[in-house]
């Protein structure tokens, strides 16, 4: 889209938005005025809102809306990201000793049960979206949450964790790369993305250790790892252009790589995330600014950033930290942190009281005028973690966070 036609695109979104969420453009429009609000306003306020997703999901089903839009309001559940919302929400309420929010991941996992397919897989996108088929990408975020629920509530979810996992396992290729399985909402081809997938597989081979789940996912990942460059960038990482993908399926590619490492223990997944995560700092403005896209040099054209993206690696870069002790890790993990949590007004209306945008500006690409039900997910998480970090009560928590898990 030429300038001048983003332009008009975005007056008329302006001009058709509610006057109380006209505000929100024109304070994104002349740059960040939030004051940080800290980690913990931040995280109560960001599970608050997924909390009241869930409420108004447009499908009332249990599961947590996709989005709040600035001009249409709830969406309706997405099966997906409620999986891995789910442990997001049983940690909060460890907690906070909450019991209404285990009952909340409860009715998660109960509706996740209930749309899960024959095959064992799960469907792609938002509930009543055609084709129903399983997706191999959205059945791995889905099973992070059935792990969840067998650690918090026992065998309920034993038999749905497993047939999960089966189905990630057995549709397997040869070389470790999921192909049977593509989700019909992005471009064809290859997704190294999908090391996020071998994660869940990680956390049931935690569970159930003797089939091969966890072999299954480390396969992903060395797959993953042919196509690393030496600049550290690894392509086929993005929904829409592998050309210049997001650094939300970056941070999903990132995370995979650094969950084999605890997982396994091997040197070479640790020497691989390090590269990657080098190499999407050297993008990374003084302010923690980060571009929502980034090609194969490191290098954007974006002047938006994606928010989601943005925690995702931060959240890495705790990890990190945690593992190798570099102090720039850490540093640089704060600083995004800190520049994300300026973007959440944690006292507005509701909608968006908490809500973490798509993109910030919030006309960017990415999600324009939506609060996003992931978004808010990983910002929660990688606030938790770094309040484990600065605060000296928790620091032994911190620890057992990015420790080797195996």
């Amino acid at each position: 889209m030429s300038w001048i036609g983003r332009l008009l695109y975005e007056y008329r979104c302006y001009r058709d938005l509610p006057r109380e969420v006209q505000k929100v453009y024109r304070r994104d429009r002349f740059g960040l005025l939030y004051e940080d609000p800290g980690v913990d306003k931040v995280i109560i306020s960001g599970i608050d809102w997924i909390c009241l997703a869930q409420d108004r999901s447009a499908s009332q089903d249990g599961g947590v809306a996709s989005f709040y839009n600035l001009k249409d309001g709830w969406t309706i559940s997405y099966p997906e990201t409620t999986g891995y919302i789910v442990p997001t929400v049983l940690g909060a309420a460890k907690l906070t000793n909450d019991k209404s929010l285990r009952q909340r991941a409860r009715r998660m996992l109960d509706w996740l049960v209930s749309i899960q397919l024959p095959e064992g897989g799960f469907q792609g996108g938002r509930v009543g979206v055609a084709p129903l088929k399983p997706v191999t990408f959205n059945t791995g975020q889905i099973l992070l949450g059935l792990v969840a629920g067998v650690r918090e509530f026992g065998t309920e979810y034993y038999q749905s964790m497993r047939r999960a996992a089966d189905f990630l396992r057995d549709t397997q290729d040869a070389d470790g790369c999921w192909r049977k399985f593509p989700s019909p909402l992005v471009v064809p081809g290859d997704k190294t993305y999908e090391a996020h997938v071998a994660w869940g597989l990680f956390e049931a081979a935690r569970i159930e250790p003797n089939y091969c789940y966890g072999e299954a996912g480390l396969s992903n990942v060395s797959w993953v790892l042919t196509h690393q460059q030496p600049n550290g960038w690894i392509d086929l990482s993005c929904l829409s252009d592998p050309s210049c993908p997001l650094t939300h399926t970056i941070g999903y590619t990132m995370r995979g790589i650094l969950e084999a490492y605890r997982y396994s223990g091997e040197e070479k997944f640790l020497s691989a995330a390090t590269r990657y995560a080098d190499g999407v700092l050297s993008a990374l403005r003084s302010d923690g600014f980060l571009p929502g896209r980034l090609d194969s040099t490191w290098q954007s054209k974006e002047n938006w950033s994606c928010l989601t993206g943005n925690a995702q690696i931060a959240y890495c870069l705790l990890v990190l930290f945690g593992i190798t002790k570099k102090e720039y890790y850490r540093e640089v993990a704060l600083k995004m942190n800190h520049y994300v949590r300026r973007t959440v007004n944690v006292s507005g209306p509701e909608g968006i009281r908490g809500g973490v945008k798509g993109s910030y500006p919030i006309f960017g690409e990415y999600h324009a005028y939506n609060y996003i039900n992931w978004g808010c997910k990983f910002v929660v998480d990688s606030n938790n973690l770094e309040r484990m970090l600065i605060n000296p009560d928790t620091q032994k928590d911190y620890l057992l966070q990015v420790s080797n898990s195996q």
